[in-house]
């Protein structure tokens, strides 16, 4: 790999055009019994206020969901007595907490990632081409960057660097402390990405990323181009000498990653239901040798109801694995929390497709929730893991 190219932060590429909704959104509108000329129409709000309607309820105002007394409902346990997923013993959601939204007025909300020295939040708005900032002491809602390229995933690195995945550059950068942009990977044995999706940060540096083609497949989330890859790879950029290599090649989407808090699990989601319904729509797990920059004895982790799919996923310190559902049936939209062993905890319901999520918050235990055109959030009485 040549030696990393560094653009001023001045230099931003010009806004660039939209990509088109993934195939999966026509079937998920449809299970609402709404017209999709109608989600489209629907209006999203001015920043931060009120009013974005969502695809079956009125429209949301910020603060605690309709219908939130404690406890909860919007908390489901997937079993009966401890240990359960809501306050009934599960210790993720012991007392009481509500779900709440936080912020709205955004077109696809992607790729959370929490910075605990200026307690913000930052996400991807990936079709209006911004990351936006969310400050979590007094709720105020700001653009971080415009153009962002179209950025995706977003994870943050030991030295407190942001890494993002960008569809337009077909590229994954970092923004250094001085604001200057820093590209990683933007090629693979001399050939384009297709559009960098996911990424995390391992603890000697390296850098792991998906390469879906969902950037390059139309205008409404980048540049509609012909992808140059044979296959859709799963990478590790080389925290040394730079080099990226293919970790995994052999899924038909790969998606969101997650490192086990101890890094000997990974966890990659493959969204391949989108390109067919044969295709898969699941997590799969991995034995992690982060030494060696390896990865072995594939399994799938577990299944999503198709037509949904999971498209993000976070570890907490305990090694249980929150993820995001969405695009199929409405009363799967939200998270779902399972054991290391795969077992299924609970779900947090959400009245919008989820995309991702992220642990933030001065205790690392409020999750935030990427759903559609808002920002949700939930106390936990978890903590996430240190890996972003």
């Amino acid at each position: 790999m040549t030696k990393p190219l560094t653009i001023s932060a001045e230099s931003s590429e010009p806004s660039l055009a939209r990509r088109t909704l993934l195939k999966g959104a026509a079937a998920a509108v449809a299970a609402t019994g709404v017209t999709m000329n109608a989600a489209l129409a629907a209006s999203v709000a001015p920043l931060g206020q009120t009013g974005a309607p969502t695809r079956s309820t009125a429209p949301l105002p910020l603060g605690p969901l309709p219908g939130s007394r404690y406890p909860d409902s919007h908390l489901e346990s997937a079993k009966k007595g401890p240990p359960s997923f809501g306050p009934s013993g599960f210790p993720a959601f012991a007392g009481t907490m509500a779900v709440e939204r936080v912020a709205t007025g955004f077109r696809w909300a992607e790729g959370p990632v929490y910075f605990a020295a200026g307690r913000y939040l930052l996400f991807s708005d990936i079709p209006n081409n911004r990351i936006m900032r969310f400050s979590e002491d007094d709720g105020h809602l700001s653009v971080y960057r415009q153009p962002s390229m179209n950025s995706n995933g977003n994870t943050i690195d030991r030295e407190g660097r942001l890494i993002t995945c960008e569809h337009s550059g077909r590229r994954v950068t970092r923004t250094e402390l001085d604001g200057s942009i820093t590209i990683i990977a933007d090629k693979f044995n001399g050939k384009r990405l297709n559009s960098p999706n996911d990424a995390v940060v391992t603890a000697d540096g390296a850098i792991w990323f998906t390469d879906p083609a969902y950037g390059i497949g139309g205008f409404y989330e980048g540049i509609k181009a012909e992808p140059e890859q044979d296959k859709k790879n799963v990478y590790r950029v080389d925290p040394k000498s730079g080099e990226v290599k293919v970790v995994v090649d052999d899924f038909v989407e790969p998606n969101g990653l997650a490192i086990s808090p101890d890094e000997k699990k990974l966890y990659i989601c493959d969204t391949g239901f989108t390109d067919g319904p044969d295709n898969p729509s699941h997590i799969r797990v991995f034995d992690l040798d982060v030494t060696g920059g390896k990865v072995s004895n594939s399994k799938v982790f577990a299944e999503m109801p198709k037509p949904s799919i999971t498209d993000g996923v976070r570890c907490d310190t305990e090694g249980r694995v929150w993820c995001s559902v969405g695009w199929g049936d409405p009363n799967e939209d939200g998270v779902r929390c399972y054991t290391p062993s795969g077992e299924l905890l609970g779900k947090i319901h959400i009245p919008e497709t989820v995309a991702n999520l992220c642990f933030g918050g001065q205790q690392r235990n409020r999750l935030y929730i990427c759903g559609s055109t808002s920002l949700y959030a939930v106390y936990t009485s978890v903590q996430g893991a240190m890996k972003p």
